[in-house]
């Protein structure tokens, strides 16, 4: 048995015998890493191993399987995961530093003890001490069904895993662990890879399916840190989207296939740990007694994942000392907030030339789809005339360069949740939705270009 040194992509995988500034396979720069790798001496003859023979089946007479889900109390991350944890599946999480990662799997795996089931939290990172302290911060009873390992040596946790038989197995985080088989440090390719397979070949286990839960690392492009083939792997992928110094939480599903992909769920961030919101359109809009109004405020409606949920907005318009006016925009980004400005100057004919533009959402939630641009225009057509909007008003479209409404997709279904939450008129593009009819409470509203809506608004 000898070694040799060889050097793979961390983007890819790809191979090189040499180390090399560019990967020729993807592109990638500075991204190989050296693996030391085994090398077996070839006897001369080759073993023949049995297989198994495998026969192909019509897709029409296999069996379809409702997997088992282990359904946690916390509501929203049972709606990102698809109603559950499946038993024999293998889910990653990642998210920045901070971002209440470990926190979440604590209190996910509280909560499942609690039901009967027994959960083991792996970690290559902190101390059992460290947990310890982390538990008593933020649960009120440590259940007696949670056991902890606190050891980088993925063989060990797997022998931990024979012993214990737990249901549920959390890893914190793969990236820190390592097999004796492989003589590469942890958070290299092989390892992190060999270690994932290992733990899929866990959960898939026919006697004694289990559900498996890492934590991987995020780089600084926000992706997780190793191969793409790591992703590929795994049944579901989630995000947890927020700043370390803001309340809001988001976890994201980018895959899965237990579920719907895309689908999100919001949390509070408190010092008791990560809280679900239950209701995010009361969240992310202020309460106000009734009839008081305030300028610059405009609700619209967003989609994310299979939820619609009513949004503020928010703007700041203030005369400009400097010949080059500010535009913040912290919840969009700042060429979509420019545009929309543009368009408001040529098409709205409001001068902001010499204004500074300041735009946030309630709640800090990131404004990602274009239904909300009649809605910011409106807010900064308010905040400019000083004059404010009926809070029972929402506006849902979204506004070419033309200064034309465009319809946005899931309009009745916005519109629906507008309607059992009590709002009175909705304004909408020409057009847009076939049978205005079906809605009883609330006015929809067809017009087509912006000075209509302005017209119609600031008479």
């Amino acid at each position: 048995m000898k070694t040799k040194t060889i050097y793979i992509c961390s983007n890819c995988g790809y191979e090189s015998p040499k180390w090399m500034g560019k990967c020729i396979d993807c592109g990638a720069w500075n991204t190989y890493q050296e693996e030391v790798v085994e090398v077996k001496k070839s006897s001369g003859t080759k073993a023949v191993t049995a297989r198994k023979t495998v026969t192909a089946k019509r897709l029409t007479e296999v069996t379809g399987s409702n997997s088992d889900r282990i359904i946690t109390s916390i509501s929203e991350f049972n709606r990102v995961m698809g109603g559950g944890i499946v038993r024999d599946s293998l889910t990653i999480i990642t998210a920045k530093p901070g971002a209440g990662k470990s926190t979440l799997l604590l209190q996910v795996a509280d909560d499942v003890s609690t039901k009967g089931y027994k959960v083991l939290y792996a970690s290559g990172e902190e101390s059992e001490s460290q947990i310890k302290n982390r538990a008593e911060r933020i649960l009120k009873k440590i259940n007696n069904d949670i056991w902890v390992v606190s050891d980088s040596n993925m063989n060990n946790v797997l022998h931990s895993i024979k012993e214990i038989d737990p249901d549920l197995i959390i890893i914190d985080s793969i990236q820190t662990f390592a097999l004796e088989e492989y003589s590469s440090r942890p958070g290299s390719p092989t390892q992190t890879m060999e270690c994932a397979n290992e733990l899929l070949r866990v959960a898939k286990n026919e006697a004694k399916p289990r559900a498996v839960i890492m934590v991987g690392q995020m780089t600084k492009e926000d992706e997780i840190a190793g191969l793409r083939a790591l992703e590929h792997l795994v049944d579901t992928v989630l995000i947890i989207d927020g700043e370390s110094g803001e309340e809001l939480r988001s976890l994201i599903a980018s895959k899965n296939r237990f579920g719907s992909t895309g689908e999100m769920g919001f949390f509070s961030m408190t010092e008791e740990g990560m809280v679900p919101i239950d209701n995010p359109s009361e969240f992310f809009m202020t309460k106000r007694e009734p009839g008081q109004l305030v300028s610059g405020s405009a609700l619209t409606v967003i989609k994310e994942g299979t939820r619609p949920i009513i949004v503020e907005i928010e703007s700041l318009v203030s005369h400009s000392f400097t010949p080059y006016p500010s535009r913040i925009g912290e919840s969009i980004g700042r060429e979509q907030l420019n545009t929309l400005i543009s368009i408001l100057e040529q098409r709205g004919k409001i001068p902001l030339y010499d204004k500074n533009v300041v735009i946030k959402s309630t709640g800090g939630i990131k404004l990602r789809e274009q239904s909300v641009n009649l809605a910011v225009i409106m807010s900064i057509v308010s905040s400019t005339n000083n004059t404010p909007i009926d809070s029972d008003t929402v506006f849902v479209a979204d506004v070419g360069l033309t200064g034309e409404l465009k319809k946005v997709p899931s309009l009745e279904t916005r519109i629906r949740e507008l309607d059992r939450m009590g709002f009175k008129r909705v304004y909408i593009a020409k057009d847009a939705i076939k049978d205005k009819s079906k809605f009883k409470d609330i006015k929809v509203i067809e017009l087509n270009n912006i000075q209509q809506v302005i017209g119609n608004i600031f008479k």
